[in-house]
């Protein structure tokens, strides 16, 4: 009888009986390197959220997790890649708003689907864009700059980081919002954009806060607002769009860790409370406060949730601006 069970165990870990592979997997799971794929490329906040959490969670799950900058086509090229590969849990992503939420509909074959092709882990954060204005703006708030919008009417430019990041979008949400007409003004990155506002080429741009930060305490920019619901720590006194003249806008960046689709929950989950683990720690807290990043953690039911509703969210956004990308 016991030789039989003895059969029994090697049969279901030798042809994958439902459950005993998965639950032998994440038993063993890690037993080498992870990757991390973070579809950008080095330098912007997609990579400093994603390297604090990869050096953490490598200390905490005995495993080192490896960064693996791939960027291209507005982070769908890693996105997808990530989407193909063998779901084991040895090859996640960094989900992004970008890659998520707005790549799918921006691009008409992003190559993968959102809800269909990834297991969600878990939710890392969120960080807002700020709405920073040069110093010789006439308007010094929101329901000013609005007005301001009205009387002169497809006379105001905006610069973003490029036609359909977030920050582009998010001007469009914003003017739509206000139901003002703004010019868009497209550069191939934040840095550029913000260099021609600090310089007055342009009165406006909506930028990551980490990006305008530095200038805006330094007096070289105006923060007239933020771009989510709640006020950012790194700018308190900076007042919210929603508070300002706007109840309910958000257009925050949310950033969070997904697998390939059909990766064994089993894997998920330890992959999820490592996650959580890192999130809680002090060291992770300070680096990401630091860098403007609201941590909010979760279970990866409530990520797939989020994912849903925020595509749904940023694919009528898309739309409305007209912007969608072959």
């Amino acid at each position: 009888m016991q030789n039989w069970k003895i059969w029994l165990c090697a049969a279901a870990l030798a042809f994958g009986l439902p459950g005993a592979s998965d639950e032998a997997q994440a038993q063993s799971f890690p037993s080498r390197a992870i990757t991390l794929v973070i579809p950008f490329a080095p330098g912007g906040s997609t990579s400093i959220v994603g390297r604090v959490i990869a050096d953490k969670m490598s200390e905490l799950i005995g495993e080192k997790v490896v960064v693996d900058n791939r960027p291209g086509a507005g982070g769908t090229v890693g996105t997808k890649a990530v989407a193909k590969s063998e779901p084991d849990g040895y090859t996640i992503a960094l989900g992004y708003t970008g890659t998520l939420a707005i790549g799918p509909s921006l691009y008409k074959n992003a190559g993968y689907d959102p809800r269909k092709d990834f297991a969600p882990i878990g939710l890392i954060g969120n960080a807002p864009n700020s709405l920073v204005v040069h110093p010789s703006f006439p308007a010094k708030t929101v329901a000013e700059l609005i007005a301001y919008a009205k009387a002169n009417p497809g006379k105001v430019n905006f610069g973003s980081a490029g036609a359909g990041t977030v920050s582009h979008i998010t001007g469009e949400y914003f003017a739509a919002s206000a139901g003002i007409k703004l010019v868009h003004i497209p550069y191939k990155g934040t840095g550029p954009a913000l260099t021609d506002l600090l310089g007055g080429h342009i009165p406006m741009a909506f930028a990551p806060i980490l990006a305008s930060h530095p200038s805006v305490t330094a007096g070289l920019l105006r923060a007239l607002a933020v771009t989510s619901t709640t006020r950012s720590s790194l700018l308190p006194e900076v007042p919210t769009i929603a508070e300002s003249a706007l109840p309910g806008f958000d257009a925050s960046l949310y950033y969070g860790l997904v697998a390939p689709a059909g990766t064994p929950r089993p894997v998920i989950d330890k992959l999820n409370k490592t996650l959580q683990a890192a999130l809680a720690s002090d060291e992770v807290k300070k680096q990401l406060g630091l860098d403007g990043t609201e941590i909010t953690p979760g279970t990866p039911e409530d990520y797939a949730a989020f994912i849903d509703k925020d595509e749904k969210k940023w694919a009528q956004l898309v739309k409305a601006s007209g912007v969608e990308q072959e």
